[in-house]
């Protein structure tokens, strides 16, 4: 049975960089090594970077996306969602956005979210450990 976690948006981006192969290999290993979970704030966040920044394509991104739905869980941001984002902004100090990650991810039963945005190694109400899968920036 494989480990479930939660998977912030770099780590999507990543899988389509031609730029960082490492960082590449290391996202691309993660989608298939693990349950992995994620939200519909990450896909918006991703969209919003591959559109923007990166400048793919509306019909690459949808290829993508689709991609996305297969290999993970996507969990719907809520009410009681927002609720528990603005608790743990309170407790912990992470930005809103940061902090509705964090809800979705303890939401979803993970035990583990995969990022580089926030403090590496951090335990989040006890259960949930902040994991830079990217080595120490």
């Amino acid at each position: 049975m494989k480990d479930r976690v939660f998977i912030d948006t770099n780590v999507f981006v990543y899988t389509q960089s031609s730029v960082e192969p490492e960082k590449r290999s290391i996202s691309t290993r993660i989608l298939h090594d693990f349950d992995c979970y994620t939200s519909t704030q990450v896909l918006n966040e991703f969209c919003n970077v591959m559109t923007k920044k990166v400048k793919m394509t509306v019909a690459e991104v949808k290829q993508v996306i689709k991609a996305i739905n297969n290999c993970c869980t996507i969990v719907i941001v809520d009410c009681d969602t927002v609720n528990e984002a603005l608790g743990i902004k309170e407790k912990y100090g992470y930005t809103y956005y940061d902090s509705l990650i964090l809800a979705s991810a303890l939401e979803s039963g993970c035990q583990r979210i995969f990022t580089e945005d926030m403090q590496d190694g951090q335990i989040i109400d006890g259960v949930l450990r902040i994991e830079n899968v990217f080595g120490v920036r």
